[in-house]
């Protein structure tokens, strides 16, 4: 049997491929208008993603303490680092469909926490960006030196849920499906704001 974690990486590799040249947040040319215009599209999924996740918990309180949903959410650490970038957050968000079960949560979730792995990258590489002199941003890498820890934590959680009979296709539809929602969301004339 082939593991949740492995089957989700490789299942979902070109969407994720596809999303990092979409966002090209390690471009050495990247200034603060279009990070703010990236952020800005950022914010409104992860207040989209968020709220269907909130519905989720709601339904499934156990699993969403399981999982540490509630230490998980970052759509105000999106708001933050536009207010540091002295861009102003807009309401628009993506239509998302709902979640609707566990496995469909974790699907979503997969896309949402692997990000914080990359943020690591991204942040040490905006740090370095002379036109970002100055700026903390926290929503990339919000778990700073637990990071670690937390994404340990969330794959602990899926692989315990498939091995009680959890749906490793149906996380693997969720997450494919976010990460498409999220590129297309993000497009380059999207995040041009």
């Amino acid at each position: 049997m082939t593991d949740v974690l492995h089957l989700l990486r490789t299942g979902t590799a070109e969407e994720h491929e596809s999303l990092e040249r979409t966002l090209d947040l390690l471009d050495p040319d990247l200034d603060r208008s279009r990070l703010a215009g990236v952020l800005t599209r950022m914010h409104g999924f992860w207040r989209a993603a968020e709220t269907a996740l909130d519905d989720w918990a709601a339904r499934f309180p156990d699993d969403a303490d399981d999982v540490t949903w509630s230490a998980r959410r970052r759509a105000g650490l999106f708001a933050a680092d536009l207010d540091a970038l002295g861009a102003a957050s807009v309401e628009a968000m993506p239509a998302l469909p709902p979640v609707t079960d566990t496995d469909d949560a974790l699907g979503r979730l997969y896309v949402l926490e692997g990000s914080t792995l990359g943020g690591t990258f991204i942040d040490r590489h905006l740090a370095a960006l002379p036109t970002l002199a100055g700026v903390q941003l926290r929503a990339f890498s919000p778990y700073g030196s637990e990071t670690g820890a937390m994404w340990h934590a969330f794959r602990r959680f899926t692989r315990h849920r498939v091995a009680d009979g959890g749906d490793a296709d149906a996380m693997l539809s969720a997450a494919t499906g976010t990460f498409r929602a999220l590129a297309a969301w993000c497009a380059p004339a999207e995040c041009a704001v």
